[in-house]
């Protein structure tokens, strides 16, 4: 007989993913998805939560979409079972609310009948958050005070209708899910049943996202209305005299930046501030990373630096990452903030200034031209002395040379390389209407990364906003046409900058095509 125990049962998380915007997520649903090793996510949730598990999480889809399912219902609830059985932390991530038409009970009624544990995180659901995104309340006092949360569509092959259509014509507001499949059918049967078909109606699709579109028509008349835009799934249905207000509330489209396309080339790990104040304008951001950043590992240069700190008197850093790779290493070997006790640090922007906050550390000084030449300037006064670099390893040369002429003791440490990106460069080609109206550049390496993935004859078909003055030099030089240029190479000054092209080019647009 054997001593070998049965694994311990995993535990199932049915976590809503809101209706699109990953910014609607819950922390409680973040928690988890970042302690999962495996996630089984639906159609709707937005990729970007994806990001939130560990690298070595499974990702399982299943998804559907219409008629098509990845895995059919059983399929799912077996899966689930299974998991736990095998003792995995597991995230069934569904979009919307999981108890709000998203079969999450059918799942935690088939977990409960196999003991496997669970628990339901509560999501944003689409049949209010796609309104709100639209500028429909779903209540409003002096307007109605009740709303209907509903399926345009019933289950399949039920003999009797499991509404009351009369009490159903009589509520001020009704929002229905499935919209796009069941409009003309929850339109017959509310008129049937004595709805007036002028009553205001609207079908919002994708809403909360950037690809958000809205019609609104009188009742009798939305489902051609919405065909005849070409309005498609997932589609919420909002019926009532709240669709009036959509005129004055309509925040989410009148965005500054509401319906361009910007193409971010940054890692990964980097994008995150920029693509996340583009989205706050209200643009639809590709994030393409061009490269990856790779640590130089092991790095005995560095190491007899760290061994040896009292051994300079300035330290230079000139990229957030540097930052972050030279004092993870410090930190790493037990050392703390305060083996720098006897350095001054000097950065080349706010941005590697910004870096070293989490680490209690303070720049002493920073030049206001981000750049290595104005970092250059800003230390001849200081010296000659001797200067601890770290940057990395394909960094230019200005800045070490400079010092070494000027008489400086400089170690020129390599913290990191960048590599090619690891996606094919057929991803970065769109077409017509899916062409990003800018792509942005945020330093020499990233339009170089950039130029290594696109061919010189198509360069000409990517506008680029480049971060400061340098890296709009080598995106020209690579024959890439720079229509915005900020004037420091800081997030905050390219966003402005990408901001205000942006909406010269609509207004341009705007003018050529007045008579």
């Amino acid at each position: 007989m054997s001593d070998k125990q049965p694994p311990k049962p995993g535990r199932v998380s049915l976590v809503g993913a809101g209706p699109g915007d990953p910014g609607l997520m819950t922390l409680r649903g973040a928690e988890l998805l970042a302690q999962a090793e495996t996630v089984i996510y639906d159609q709707l949730a937005a990729p970007e939560l994806l990001e939130l598990a560990p690298p070595g999480c499974r990702r399982i889809y299943a998804g559907k979409t219409g008629a098509r399912h990845a895995l059919r219902q059983e399929e799912i609830n077996a899966l689930l079972i299974a998991e736990a059985r095998a003792g995995r932390t597991v995230v069934r991530l569904k979009g919307g609310d999981p108890y709000i038409f998203g079969r999450g009970a059918e799942e935690a009624l088939a977990l409960e009948a196999a003991g496997a544990p669970f628990e339901v995180v509560s999501g944003v659901s689409s049949t209010s958050a796609a309104a709100a995104y639209a500028g429909i309340p779903l209540t409003h006092r002096d307007v109605n005070s009740q709303a209907v949360l509903m399926t345009a569509r019933e289950k399949a092959g039920r003999e009797t209708s499991a509404h009351d259509w009369a009490a159903l014509a009589k509520m001020g507001v009704i929002s229905a899910v499935m919209g796009a499949a069941g409009a003309a059918e929850l339109r017959d049967k509310l008129l049937a049943a004595g709805k007036d078909p002028q009553t205001p109606a609207a079908m919002i699709q994708r809403g909360t996202t950037v690809r958000q579109r809205v019609v609104e028509a009188p009742l009798g008349r939305l489902p051609e209305a919405a065909a005849e835009a070409g309005l498609g799934a997932p589609a919420l249905l909002v019926i009532g005299e709240v669709v009036k207000l959509r005129a004055k509330l309509n925040w989410f489209e009148k965005r500054p930046l509401w319906g361009r396309r910007v193409l971010v080339t940054r890692t990964r790990a980097q994008a995150g501030r920029l693509s996340a104040a583009l989205r706050t304008l209200g643009a639809e951001v590709i994030e393409r990373p061009v490269f990856r950043l790779e640590e130089i590992r092991p790095n005995p240069v560095l190491e007899a630096a760290l061994d040896d700190l009292r051994a300079f008197d300035w330290l230079a850093l000139t990229s957030p990452n540097g930052a972050d790779f030279f004092l993870r290493r410090l930190f790493e070997r037990g050392q703390d903030a305060r083996a720098l006790g006897g350095l001054k640090i000097a950065v080349i922007g706010t941005g590697t200034a910004a870096a070293l906050e989490p680490y209690g550390l303070k720049a002493d000084l920073t030049p206001k031209a981000f750049v290595a030449e104005a970092l250059l300037e800003t230390l001849k006064p200081h010296g000659p002395a001797r200067c601890l670099l770290a940057r990395a390893e394909q960094g230019r040369d200005a800045l070490p040379e400079g010092l070494k002429s000027w008489g400086w003791r400089t170690t020129d440490i390599p913290l990191y390389r960048t590599l090619p990106a690891d996606w094919s460069a057929e991803d970065l080609f769109f077409h017509g209407p899916e062409r990003p109206d800018l792509t942005t550049v945020t330093s020499s390496s990233s339009a170089e990364g950039l130029a290594a993935l696109v061919p010189p004859e198509e360069r000409q078909f990517f506008p680029t906003a480049a971060i400061g003055p340098v890296a709009a030099r080598t995106a020209r030089e690579l024959g890439f046409p720079v229509l915005a240029e900020s004037p420091r190479a800081t997030v905050p000054d390219l966003v402005e900058t990408i901001a205000a092209c942006l909406r010269a080019d609509s207004k341009r647009s705007l003018e050529e095509t007045r008579p």
